[in-house]
C-alpha cells in the first residue's frame, strides 16, 4: 500500500472524477469502489449503494475519492503538477484539463471542471529557472509570467536571449 495517498472531497462527483482523470492519464486505472450502506447512508442523506469512495491511479500516484457532500470545495491552496517533455504534451493536458469547463489560469495553471488546481509544467521550465546565470533564469520568469499554457518555445527564446 502506498504510504501517503491524496484524498479528494467532492459533493457527489467522486465517481465521474476517477472516471475523468483516468481518462485522460495514459497509466491509469479505477480501483475499488466503497458504496454507502445503510447506517452510513442514513446518517450522510446519501442513497444506499451510492458511491462513497472510490480509487484510482494515475501515472502510479494512488488516489481517493469521496462522496462527501458540498461542505468543502477545492481551491489553489493544493494543486496537482503535471510534469510534460514537450509542448505537444503540454497542449494535450491542458486541453484534457479544461475541457467541459475547466478554467485557464496564469503561468500554467488551470482548474478543471470539478475545481481542482492543476499545473501543466514542462521540465525544461523547471531546469531554466534554477540555472547558475540568475539573468537567464529572470529572463524565463518574465516570460513566463506573460502566458496562461506555457509556450516552449517562447521560454527557449528568452533564455538565449542575451
Amino acid at each position: 500500500m502506498q504510504k501517503i495517498t491524496p484524498f479528494l472531497w467532492f459533493d457527489n462527483q467522486a465517481e465521474e472524477a476517477a472516471r475523468f482523470y483516468t481518462s485522460i492519464f495514459k497509466n491509469s486505472k479505477i480501483g475499488r469502489t466503497l458504496r454507502y450502506g445503510g447506517e452510513a447512508a442514513k446518517a450522510s442523506g446519501r442513497p444506499v449503494g451510492s458511491v462513497l469512495t472510490i480509487e484510482f491511479e494515475l501515472e502510479g500516484q494512488k488516489f481517493t475519492a469521496l462522496n462527501g457532500g458540498p461542505q468543502f470545495e477545492f481551491n489553489e491552496s493544493v494543486s496537482f503538477v503535471v510534469y510534460c517533455e514537450t509542448q505537444k504534451e503540454v497542449d494535450y493536458f491542458w486541453e484534457k484539463l479544461t475541457a467541459n469547463g475547466g478554467q485557464k489560469s496564469e503561468c500554467g495553471w488551470l482548474k478543471d471542471k470539478f475545481g481542482l488546481s492543476w499545473q501543466v509544467t514542462p521540465t525544461v521550465l523547471i531546469e531554466m529557472l534554477h540555472d547558475k546565470d540568475p539573468k537567464k533564469s529572470e529572463r524565463v520568469m518574465n516570460a513566463m509570467m506573460q502566458m496562461q499554457k506555457i509556450d516552449i518555445s517562447k521560454l527557449k527564446a528568452a533564455y538565449a536571449e542575451e
